[in-house]
This record gives C-alpha cells, structure tokens and sequence, in this order.
C-alpha cells in the first residue's frame, strides 16, 4: 500500500528538482517569500561554523575553518629576511590565496581562479589595516633581521562566503602560530633551530649570542571578523552559498573588528548603489555574527 505513496513523493521531488534547475531565480523567491531558504535557514542566519588548530605540522601555525560547506586550510611559514630601510624595526606578512580544481568545477586546472588574486589582495588589505599584528613583535634585529610570515589559504571546498571562511582560518592560523627558535651563528647570521635545537642548515651555534631560547606565541591585538550577505529586491541573505551567489548578484561583505568598528566595507556584483538602510542591516547582521565567531574561537582559548 505504501508504493503509490512512495512513487508519488519521488515524482514531487523530481518535479522540485527540474524546477530548482530550470527556474533557479524563482525557486529562491518562492522561498524568501517565506522568510526562509531551501536550505531551512532564516534569512539572516549563517550556516554552521567549526575551527581546527595545527593540522599541518610542517606549518609553524596551521588552522582548518569550515562555514557549512565552504573549507579552507591556512598554514603559516615563518622566515628570517632582512628588514627594509624605511621599516627597519618591523617585520613583514605575505597572504597567498590559492584555489585549486578539487576546490569547485569552475576552476579548471591550469587556470587560476580569477578571484584568487582578489581575495588575496583583501586579506591582506584587512589584516594590514586593522592591525591585528604588531609588525615590530616580527623584529629580531633592528636593521639585519626581522620574521617574514608566509600565509597561504588553501580553499578546498567554494560554497559560497569564501572571503569570510579565509579571514577565520587566517585569524585562527596566526593564533596558533608559534614563532620559532633562532640563534646568531658563528659566520654572525641569524638562523631558524630545529626541534632538535640544531641550526637546520647544520652549522654550528653560538649558544651565548641566542636571540631568542624558545618559541612563543604572536600577540594579535585587534582580531577582525567579515560577513557576506546578498541584497536581493527587499531581501537580505547572510552567508550565502555558492547556488545563492551564482542567481543573486549582489554581494556586500562587512568586516568589524574586536570593538565592532567597521574595517573594511565591500561591493561586488550589481548594478544599483546599496542603500543607507540596507547597509545598516548589513552591519547590524555582522556584529551579530561576530560575537558568533567570538565564541567560537573563545572556545578555543583565542583572544
């Protein structure tokens, strides 16, 4: 008795499924009509968020963030250099953002994601400006030697959200960095040591010249946090997906630092300017989801 049921909720879903595909637009409207998404999320709800600390052991800090489906792995490389002449007594921070083919069928292999560069260019605009690191705490030697921080953001799933997914792992990367041990050599060179506490190119170590005798943490003094709605007519949509980025166009990306005071504000996609309201929505959507992101990473003892 129960197969002419079952046929029946497989045809209703199959009819669901072509509509979906077919009339994506009207889909979604049908939904947001209903204050809801296909995916049973409230407008301005985002998808669940998890953090993972030092999954790369190669890396001097590592972390893997994952908003629903959207995943990125940050691996930080520290490296000795020779500070610049107008900043001698900082240190310097490169942001690589890499999207490789398994990440989304879009990018193809051989071709590098046009938003790649983008984003990288963000990340480090965003990092820079809100002064999340004392670039003077990456100063071993005034005017010879200074840390040089390689951060590379892997995304290995592009759902949607990828700038505020990449800000989260960049930010819990660094809070798991540790900065490592480095002594003055005999040929008066400043040089990473092992584990082991040998030079890791093997010359010998002036034990009594060490600039530092042990790893130890970054201090991040103002942690930024990023949320990306979609301005639709009259709807707004925090943390869209990939599917929902793809049909609505509009994207407007909010990023607060810790006293919630706007860093950066950005627009893509679209024609018509944003209005004061809509841009207020925004921002009050993006304090709300940053004492999310607080939590999650306080959880983690991230300060």
């Amino acid at each position: 008795m129960g197969l002419p049921d079952s046929c029946q909720d497989l045809s209703t879903e199959m009819e669901v499924d072509a509509f979906r595909r077919l009339f994506p637009l009207r889909f979604f409207e049908r939904h947001l009509s209903e204050s809801l998404r296909p995916d049973g999320r409230p407008l301005g709800k985002a998808r669940d968020t998890n953090v993972n600390l030092g999954l790369v052991s190669s890396a001097d800090g590592s972390a893997l963030a994952k908003i629903g489906s959207t995943t990125m792995l940050a691996a930080i490389r520290m490296e000795v250099m020779t500070p610049s002449t107008d900043s001698p007594d900082e240190g310097c921070i490169a942001v690589e953002f890499h999207m490789p083919p398994i990440c989304s069928p879009t990018v193809r292999p051989g071709r590098p994601a046009d938003e790649a560069p983008v984003i990288s260019k963000r990340l480090s605009d965003v990092i820079s400006s809100c002064d999340m690191i004392d670039l003077k705490e990456l100063c071993l030697v005034s005017g010879k030697a200074a840390w040089m921080g390689y951060l590379d953001i892997y995304c290995l799933d592009a759902d949607g959200a990828l700038f505020d997914a990449a800000l989260l792992s960049a930010v819990a990367a660094f809070s798991n960095l540790q900065i490592p041990v480095v002594a003055l050599n005999d040929n008066g060179r400043i040089v990473a040591i092992n584990g082991d506490g040998e030079q890791e190119n093997n010359a010998s170590i002036t034990e009594k010249e060490a600039v530092n005798k042990e790893k130890r943490k970054l201090t991040l003094k103002n942690i930024p946090f990023s949320l990306t709605c979609i301005l639709h007519k009259k709807y707004i949509l925090a943390d869209p997906t990939a599917e929902e980025e793809s049909i609505m166009d509009t994207l407007v990306t909010v990023v607060l630092d810790s006293s919630d005071q706007i860093v950066n504000f950005n627009k893509s996609g679209g024609s018509a300017l944003v209005g004061s309201s809509a841009i207020k929505s925004c921002v009050e959507l993006a304090r709300k989801r940053g004492k999310e992101l607080k939590q999650i990473l306080g959880d983690m003892d991230i300060d």
